[in-house]
């Protein structure tokens, strides 16, 4: 076990690597940011000033190798990169130190505070929305799916597929620009919910309140795909795994129906389901982008969104990055999790 998560470290490492290769190409090695941090206003010389702090008056090679070391948990740094940079970490030497760190996003061109500040202050509200939504997406898919199999060809089984389709067929940003307008406005009365809010609000009298009732159309919104996913997934492992002789035999046997479904089968089931709940997390933090920006949800992706706006490089650059590493974390998780969940899953 402990060789295979090494083996899976390794090729996380490798995507992440890939990634900044491509971060860097597509927002900085084609580009010139100087007039993003001063404006369309600013004299040569402090242009100069600036893009020799940036070091982009050296060759594109020579600014990777610079962006590497900031992003690398690992590296060399002087004591005035330490101080200037304020990096966090473990650092050993001289007046060049060997430096094992938090990565070192850069700052942004807009606020001038570090990225990682930026993105730790984003990063609770897109955790818990994406966790409450693929909590509702397997609250319901597996117990609706479990019962479409159950009950194959009945009236349940032919809505849960339609529903599915319909829920797959389905964007995230159209189900949220229709359930802002209908649920958050038309009968906003009746529901109490608003088109627009975060999980805290700051009220100038009883200062920082918590509002979870803003959490309700975003995870709902987010939820609605990998809910139908879930729910299909679940649905065939089901029937092929209730098709199988030792259900038979379990029922020859005198076991209640409800054992052999909830104890036997679906545990035998589970892996194509463990396969999209954990590659779907990954993706909703992706993909929760535009669900945030819609209802004015205070996360990663509501910042990625407004830093594109404004062409602050480096957020959208940071967030991208933390996403990525983030999708290798969750994939690696899911790879111990066959493991565990079925024993005859053997590492490749």
């Amino acid at each position: 076990m402990v060789q295979f998560i090494i083996k899976r470290m390794l090729y996380g490492l490798l995507v992440l690597a890939g990634v900044i290769v491509l971060v860097f190409l597509l927002f900085i090695g084609f580009g010139d940011p100087v007039r993003l941090v001063i404006g369309q206003t600013g004299d040569k010389a402090t242009i100069e000033n600036i893009r020799k702090e940036l070091a982009l008056d050296k060759p594109k090679w020579q600014q990777f190798l610079l962006y590497l070391k900031d992003v690398s948990p690992v590296s060399f740094h002087s004591k005035e990169e330490i101080a200037s940079k304020q990096l966090k970490g473990i650092f050993i030497g001289g007046d060049t130190k060997f430096a094992i760190k938090l990565p070192y996003l850069r700052r942004s061109y807009q606020t001038k505070k570090n990225v990682s500040e930026v993105l730790m202050e984003a990063l609770p509200g897109t955790l818990v929305l994406t966790s409450a939504a693929m909590f509702i997406a397997v609250l319901i898919g597996i117990p609706l799916g479990v019962l479409a199999a159950v009950k194959q060809h009945s009236i349940w089984d032919t809505s849960s597929i339609f529903a599915s389709v319909l829920g797959i067929s389905a964007p995230s940003f159209f189900v949220g620009i229709i359930m802002a307008y209908l649920f958050g406005f038309v009968v906003s009365g009746y529901t109490g919910l608003h088109m627009t809010g975060s999980l805290y609000e700051v009220d100038p009298f009883n200062g920082r309140q918590l509002q979870l009732q803003n959490l309700i159309l975003p995870a709902l919104t987010l939820g609605i795909r990998p809910l139908a996913i879930i729910t299909q997934l679940t649905r065939s492992a089901m029937l092929d795994v209730l098709d199988q002789d030792y259900i038979r035999t379990a029922y020859a046997k005198g076991l209640t129906a409800k054992r052999i479904i909830w104890k036997h089968a679906l545990r035998n089931a589970l892996n194509p389901v463990i396969t999209a709940v954990t590659g779907w997390f990954a993706e909703l933090l992706a993909g929760a982008f535009f669900v945030e920006y819609i209802f004015g949800w205070k996360g990663i992706g509501k910042v990625t969104v407004d830093a594109l706006e404004k062409l602050d490089f480096p957020v959208v650059m940071g967030s991208v990055l933390l996403t990525a590493l983030f999708f290798v974390f969750v994939n690696l998780l899911a790879d111990v999790l066959y493991r565990v969940v079925d024993p005859r899953v053997k590492p490749a």
